[in-house]
């Protein structure tokens, strides 16, 4: 009698974000012994947000680092380990502190390649929550996407669910340039489904191609895609198949990377088929207010999104 065999795949799970980045470092250290990850409490503790959950016990010391409450100091370190030849994961506890080491992801990181004329590569992610949380104040809730976005010579990403997380971060760590990956701390503990092309060790995500998570008219660019040429195209197509344009990032609306957006498409041949002007859905130009109330208006909501597709549509 003949026997059918089969061959099993893993079907499709459920995954947290938090899990995803997990399991996207553990397969880049079991990979490449160079990576090697590095941060305040992402070793003993597990990380502050238990990102690393695990990595320090199965990893060790050498490739699991505490580093001390100094971020000018372990991000140099991170960037010197990258220019000898390592791949450094610099965790930031929140961007915001990101800023006390930003001349070493500027002037060190991203401009050397250029400076040497390509003869000296600095292969470094830097990663950890960005924009706002919940209730943690003005100091801690400030989105980096245009700061770093501005900056050539790093390439900024800001994954949504899962698969994202998983496929942008370890594309990242792979990648020959410096890479900032922007988490969003809402977002760790949230489970979204895990296709079986993205349970692989191989799956990654390539850096600078749109995503396009449903077709929609007006187009509706939110920020968590890296502004490039590439991803000005997508969203050119967008624009000429819809005529309409609304962008939404939780950013300070001065500068920001929907400003970036509407000036490429109005720079462009996209603008021809445009029926109404781009609208810009973004935070409030303030400092985050601590209370929780004040903070939601800060913030964009489903009724502003709804109120600025409506203006654009004339409806």
């Amino acid at each position: 009698q003949r026997r059918e065999f089969h061959r099993s795949v893993p079907a499709a799970v459920q995954m947290t974000v938090r899990d995803a980045l997990n399991q996207a470092m553990d397969e880049e250290l079991e990979r490449d012994e160079r990576v090697f990850l590095l941060g305040e409490e992402v070793a003993q503790y597990d990380g502050a947000y238990k990102v690393s959950r695990g990595l320090w016990k199965k990893y060790g010391d050498k490739r699991i680092i505490d580093t001390p409450i100094s971020e000018m100091g372990f991000t140099g370190i991170a960037v010197g380990a990258a220019m000898a030849g390592l791949r450094p994961i610099c965790e930031f506890m929140t961007f915001n502190f990101s800023m006390q080491a930003i001349d070493q992801i500027i002037n060190s990181a991203a401009k050397t390649y250029y400076m040497s004329a390509g003869l000296q590569s600095v292969p470094i992610v830097f990663r950890g929550p960005n924009g706002a949380s919940a209730g943690v104040a003005a100091q801690h809730s400030q989105c980096f996407a245009a700061w770093y976005g501005h900056c050539p010579g790093l390439k900024v990403v800001s994954p949504w669910n899962s698969e994202d997380a998983k496929g942008l971060l370890k594309a990242a760590i792979r990648d020959e340039n410096p890479v900032v990956v922007l988490e969003n701390e809402l977002l760790y503990g949230v489970p979204f489904e895990m296709s079986e092309e993205a349970q692989s060790k191989d799956f990654t995500i390539p850096i600078g191609k749109a995503k396009i998570e449903r077709q929609a008219s007006p187009s509706l660019l939110t920020l968590g895609m890296l502004v490039t040429l590439d991803c000005s195209e997508s969203i050119e197509t967008s624009v000429m198949k819809t005529n309409h344009l609304v962008t939404v990032e939780g950013g300070w609306p001065q500068f920001g990377v929907g400003a970036e957006i509407c000036a490429r498409i109005m720079e462009g041949p996209a603008f021809n088929y445009l029926d109404s002007p781009v609208t810009r859905v973004t935070g409030v130009d303030i400092p985050m207010p601590y209370a929780k109330i004040l903070e939601d208006h800060s913030l964009p909501q489903v009724k502003d999104i709804i109120f600025s597709v409506k203006k654009t549509l004339n409806i």
